[in-house]
C-alpha cells in the first residue's frame, strides 16, 4: 500500500511555484497556480496570494520572446486580416 502526501496548503503551494519559477516553467507554474487559486475556499484566502499571482503573471510577461506579446487573446487571427496601416507609400503606374 502507497502512503498519501498530505495536501498542501494552496498559499504555501503558491508561494513555493512563485520563488522557484524560471523561464522555461512559468506557463506550466501560472497555470499550476490558477487552479489552485481556483480551489481556494473563500476570498480571503484568495487575497492572501494576490501579490503572487500577480509577480508570476509579471514573470511571465518579463521573460516572453520579441513578438509573443498578446499571442494568447489572439488564437484565432491568422494571416493580415485586421492589421491596420500604411504598407509604405504608394508606387506609381509606369507610363
Amino acid at each position: 500500500m502507497s502512503k498519501m502526501l498530505p495536501m498542501l496548503d494552496p498559499f504555501d503551494e503558491i508561494k513555493r511555484l512563485y520563488f522557484s519559477t524560471t523561464a522555461r516553467t512559468i506557463e506550466r507554474d501560472i497555470a499550476r497556480a490558477l487552479d489552485l487559486l481556483t480551489h481556494m475556499p473563500d476570498d480571503e484566502a484568495r487575497d492572501r496570494v494576490a501579490g503572487y499571482m500577480h509577480g508570476l503573471a509579471d514573470l511571465r510577461k518579463e521573460w516572453q520572446k520579441p513578438g509573443q506579446a498578446g499571442q494568447a487573446g489572439r488564437a484565432g487571427r491568422t494571416g493580415r486580416a485586421g492589421r491596420t496601416g500604411s504598407a509604405g507609400p504608394a508606387k506609381k503606374p509606369k507610363p
